[in-house]
């Protein structure tokens, strides 16, 4: 990828994560969500007030998913002890073994979780699934603030941060 066309992909995707704040706006309460990781004990964002959450819902199967991993994982190793944390929600059925050995495979090293009752194909808790992988930002007071279906990269994160964030000082 050239010189250029990376960090114009990167404020690509940011842009289209900013544009799609209004629609996020809309969803239901996320401070209270709660998921269940693959030990079976419960994760609700509100563990993690006062940082950034990458809510990152993916499938073995789905290959941008399986491509945009490093970046999600090299995110949290950056900027989990500090500002933001990535939390992958896996969205399917398959077992907790089989997915506790992908992720391992992978080398995940952010927390994995799956929807409470299981995934229906068709809704988050932050409202209609439009496909995987999907990614919500949850600011660190709690708030879904942006969404965008498709793969996310480290520079676009930093960047959506970055911006988001000052912003955010300015009010």
């Amino acid at each position: 990828m050239s010189l250029i066309f990376k960090p114009m992909l990167a404020m690509f995707v940011a842009c289209v994560m900013l544009l799609s704040v209004t629609q996020v706006a809309q969803a239901k309460e996320t401070k209270d969500i709660a998921f269940v990781d693959l030990e079976g004990k419960v994760v609700k964002l509100s563990d993690f007030k006062g940082k950034w959450i990458v809510v990152n819902f993916w499938a073995t199967w789905c290959p941008p998913c399986l491509k945009e991993i490093p970046d999600l994982t090299l995110f949290h190793d950056k900027h989990s002890e500090k500002d933001a944390v990535v939390l992958g929600v896996n969205y399917e059925t398959n077992s907790v073994e089989k997915v506790k050995a992908f992720a391992q495979e992978q080398m995940i090293n952010f927390p994995i979780v799956r929807i409470q009752g299981g995934a229906d194909g068709r809704t988050t808790p932050f409202g209609v699934l439009r496909g995987l992988p999907t990614t919500y930002m949850i600011s660190p007071e709690g708030d879904a603030v942006a969404a965008t279906t498709g793969m996310v990269d480290t520079d676009a994160l930093e960047s959506f941060i970055q911006k988001y964030g000052q912003q955010g000082e300015a009010k």
